[in-house]
């Protein structure tokens, strides 16, 4: 395999757990702009999980049916409370992601975190984990251009961070959209990690080099 240089990390679900965190946020968003359930052709949390690891304002804008309005008011409400659940306490690192962020700095490794969140909620977690020392970079759809399932952000920190080639790029998620992503940006190693919204099952159904139990198992594949 060849030598990796840069790690691509998704956050909710990966290295970062919420305890449902998200699922009431977007409840709250739906709340703001007056859907129900009945309107999602299935539950709240069945929706959101199907989508999570995409770009949160491209979600309601699919799901508004194209209101950028009404879709930026309920981004706007989703954040608000998001922010409120980081403020409380309730957003956390999976267990031992830390270290592994760690041995993969110790070993030379680039690091960047990647998330469907704003910039503002993203650097808000990432505060709230005293996580800035530990990574490189942080990026969102809004520095990329798209989200996921589209490999912007992969490609955008290739750049940044000064890395040759698509081949010395690692990617890691909890999602089938992050696996997409993955796969389309030309990395060698897509890892679905089984922390997160999707199944085994699921992520075994998306293109992928490996099946991890958690991000923990990451430096052993990498040989770290």
């Amino acid at each position: 395999m060849t030598p990796i240089r840069m790690v691509a990390l998704d956050m909710a679900g990966t290295t970062v757990a919420d305890d449902g965190a998200v699922e009431e946020a977007f409840q709250q968003a739906l709340d703001a702009v007056g859907l129900t359930a009945g309107d999602l052709r299935g539950s709240a949390n069945e929706y959101v999980r199907r989508t999570m690891g995409q770009s949160k304002i491209t979600v309601f804008t699919e799901l508004l049916g194209g209101d950028h309005h009404r879709a930026t008011e309920a981004n706007a409400a989703f954040e608000r409370a998001f922010d409120q659940a980081v403020e409380r306490g309730e957003v956390e690192a999976i267990p031992g992601a830390f270290d592994t962020l760690v041995a993969l700095r110790k070993a030379g490794l680039r690091i960047c975190l990647t998330t469907g969140f704003s910039p503002a909620t993203r650097a808000k977690i990432i505060a709230s984990l005293d996580w800035a020392g530990a990574i490189d970079l942080a990026l969102s759809p809004a520095d990329a251009g798209r989200g996921r399932p589209w490999p912007d952000m992969i490609l955008t920190a290739l750049m940044r961070l000064g890395i040759d080639a698509v081949a010395d790029v690692a990617v890691v998620g909890d999602t089938t959209s992050d696996l997409l992503a993955g796969t389309r940006s030309g990395a060698s190693v897509v890892a679905g990690v089984l922390t997160g919204a999707h199944s085994r099952q699921e992520l075994a159904e998306a293109p992928h080099t490996h099946l991890l139990d958690s991000v923990v198992d990451l430096p052993g594949i990498l040989g770290i």
